[in-house]
């Protein structure tokens, strides 16, 4: 069976492969772009783009806006294909970053991190205050059946509008997680468990829309055969991002894609982030003294989430994953996904691609040579 392709709404990815927003500088122009090309959903992730803006700190909503526009930009400029954005609904310049991904025509939002409770109005004022027609999709991220549920019905009670599709995101995941952490591990949260919950949520959203709305099932996906079961247990895509990281295209340092060459299953840890949700990453001695109740004082000058609380928080998470993606990871740590121990090279983008082509097809001809 030839892998097939994944549409959302007018748009059409000839891969079923979005590559997972990874934020503070891990999936920028250069990793969306060399996605898209190959026929996957590139996504940058917006969350403290503008890191490298020389008034980050003093001017964070322009700084992180300005470089958003830039981002999309030279990704739009390297590739006709499909450009993404990932926006944490838990970032302060939430509604600033929606409405510019929007006006430079991102082609699909995807926000989690929080319900996106506020996406589709944020869309329509955008496109009302700009007089133009922009066909952005809105794709919230959810952990189960019910979240789903619930957004589309508050979307199409405030707005009229209807999510265009749905990221599951499972407790494999890298970075914040959207569990609890007694749930981490619970058979019940697995995303095998989890995706018909959502694909019974879209399909009744569907029947009440009257247009098809694709589940992408995200967290723990690692190969061609991971994708298959996806997409045999009614997912129309996966999410994968750990993988990506492992490519010559990702935008960080050469020394954070080494962690994860590095790292080993024993490697991985759950963390209580700053921001008050469990988070994976690759354990190290900023984590364990973080762990052990050693305090880095800091000012908060970037003010980018809006569940931290710098006074009872012992580093600023921002500052750790900036110099994480720079390389400096004795002052920061890298999230990662569950699978990250799996990674043993780098390779090119188009030949992670092929390989997960090729996989899907050995994997889906050996399941349907076999007796039933």
């Amino acid at each position: 069976m030839q892998i097939p392709s994944l549409t959302i709404g007018d748009l059409t990815a000839r891969l079923p492969i979005v590559q997972g927003g990874m934020g503070v500088g891990i999936s920028l122009s250069g990793l969306a772009s060399a996605v898209a090309r190959e026929g996957g959903i590139g996504v940058i992730a917006a969350a403290m783009v503008g890191m490298r803006e020389k008034d980050a700190a003093s001017n964070p909503v322009e700084a992180n806006v300005r470089a958003l526009r830039r981002e999309i930009e030279k990704a739009r400029s390297a590739t006709d294909g499909i450009i993404g954005v990932n926006i944490m609904v838990a970032l302060t310049t939430f509604r600033e970053l929606v409405a510019e991904a929007v006006a430079s025509r991102a082609h699909v939002i995807f926000s989690g991190a929080g319900l996106p409770m506020d996406l589709p109005r944020i869309f329509l004022d955008t496109c009302e205050n700009r007089k133009e027609e922009f066909r952005t999709k809105l794709v919230p991220i959810v952990s189960s059946g019910r979240a789903a549920a619930l957004i589309a019905k508050k979307w199409m009670a405030k707005t009229g509008l209807a999510p265009d599709a749905f990221v599951l995101e499972g407790p494999r995941a890298g970075g914040h997680l959207g569990f609890a952490e007694k749930d981490i591990f619970e058979p019940s949260s697995s995303l095998e468990t989890l995706i018909p919950g959502v694909v019974d949520a879209a399909k009744s959203l569907e029947d009440a829309t009257g247009k098809a709305i694709p589940v992408i099932a995200g967290g723990g996906v690692f190969d061609g055969s991971d994708i298959a079961r996806m997409l045999s247990l009614g997912a129309s895509g996966v999410q994968m991002a750990t993988r990506f990281v492992a490519t010559e295209e990702c935008d960080a340092d050469i020394r954070f894609k080494q962690a994860y060459i590095n790292a080993e299953e024993k490697d991985v840890t759950i963390i209580h982030s700053p921001v008050g949700m469990p988070g994976r990453a690759i354990d190290n001695e900023f984590i364990e003294a973080a762990r052990s109740g050693m305090k880095k004082p800091f000012k908060c000058i970037f003010h980018c989430i809006k569940t931290c609380n710098p006074a009872e928080t012992p580093y600023c998470i921002s500052s750790a994953l900036i110099n994480a993606v720079k390389g400096n990871l004795d002052r920061g740590f890298a999230f990662c996904g569950a699978n990250v121990g799996r990674i043993r090279e780098i390779l090119p983008v188009h030949d992670l691609m092929e390989t997960l082509k090729r996989e899907f097809e050995e994997f889906t001809a050996k399941s349907s040579a076999q007796p039933a």
